[in-house]
């Protein structure tokens, strides 16, 4: 990985840093990638429940590389979008951890997160009307969402930053701390981590799309969402599972891991079972049969 970005990993959390202090962490090609290739791991690691987006040397981030975009750099990653995240944030949470600027690309990466945690002397702002370029990578869309549109509008024509007092009373961020972002981040990490993952990750998806949905369609698509989450899974296992927890609490006692090896004996010796283990090891998508 790019050493403009570091990963760490704490606990199943997913450190991510961009490690740019000297340039106030300004986003490149190759930081953008490392943040992608961070997002990647994140998502297809079983052992990683949540991360934290962050900047060293006291900045979170400034926004894009300007001496990049002048020598024509982009610092966009196919299927990730700006920053390797804008576009295609991770399914799982993803906390943003703020010291000093989030600015321009900052505050879209930012708002790409789904939590936030600022130091009280941080600023945000999308100043890139003062260079005579657009908030492009998510700024002009996606701040409206968050805060009322007056303000979104207000911060967007005049290029002025807004501090953590009226970032936290519109709901822009989720909490500020008088010390390190990256340790409050770390403390709202290990909360979600207590949690089922799976019904984490869900929950997220569910609230990320579902503000689209019509409202008579809601409830269905819901549904949907979480019967293809289900659908992931091997059919047979599915199966014997709901079985067996249906079943067995009618069982003695006594009888309940003799039924229930029973009941798994033809899970344990299926074509599936074999197919999991063989997709875990290659690190591919199992191929599910049913039988």
């Amino acid at each position: 990985m790019s050493e403009e970005v570091l990963t760490q990993e704490e606990n199943g959390v997913l450190i991510v840093t961009i490690n740019r202090p000297e340039a106030k962490n300004a986003m490149t090609k190759a930081a953008a990638e490392g943040i992608a290739a961070a997002m990647d791991r994140l998502d297809s690691e079983d052992s990683l429940r949540v991360g934290i987006l962050t900047g060293a040397g006291g900045t979170f981030c400034s926004g894009m590389d300007l001496k990049g975009f002048l020598r024509g750099e982009r610092p966009t990653v196919e299927g990730r979008g700006f920053g390797g995240v804008v576009e295609a944030p991770p399914q799982k949470p993803l906390i943003a951890a703020v010291e000093g600027y989030a600015l321009a690309g900052g505050l879209e990466l930012m708002i790409a997160c789904d939590l936030v945690v600022a130091n009280k002397d941080a600023k945000f702002g999308i100043p890139e009307v003062k260079r005579g370029l657009v908030a492009a990578a998510g700024g002009v869309m996606m701040l409206p969402d968050q805060i009322p549109e007056r303000v979104a509008m207000e911060l967007a024509l005049t290029g002025d930053f807004m501090g953590t007092e009226r970032a936290v009373g519109l709901g822009l961020i989720n909490q500020v701390v008088e010390g390190s972002a990256l340790d409050g981040a770390k403390a709202l990490a290990a909360k979600i981590a207590e949690n089922g993952p799976l019904a984490v990750r869900i929950s997220k998806k569910i609230m990320k799309v579902s503000r689209g949905w019509p409202m008579e369609e809601r409830y269905a698509r819901q549904a949907k969402a979480l019967a293809a989450k289900i659908a992931e899974n091997g059919p047979l296992a599915v199966r014997i599972s709901k079985k067996i927890m249906k079943e067995s609490r009618g069982w003695p006692m006594e009888e309940r891991y003799a039924r229930q090896a029973k009941a798994l004996g033809p899970v344990f010796t299926s074509e599936d079972a074999r197919e999991g283990a063989a997709a875990f090891a290659e690190k591919r998508k199992p191929n599910w049969k049913g039988k």
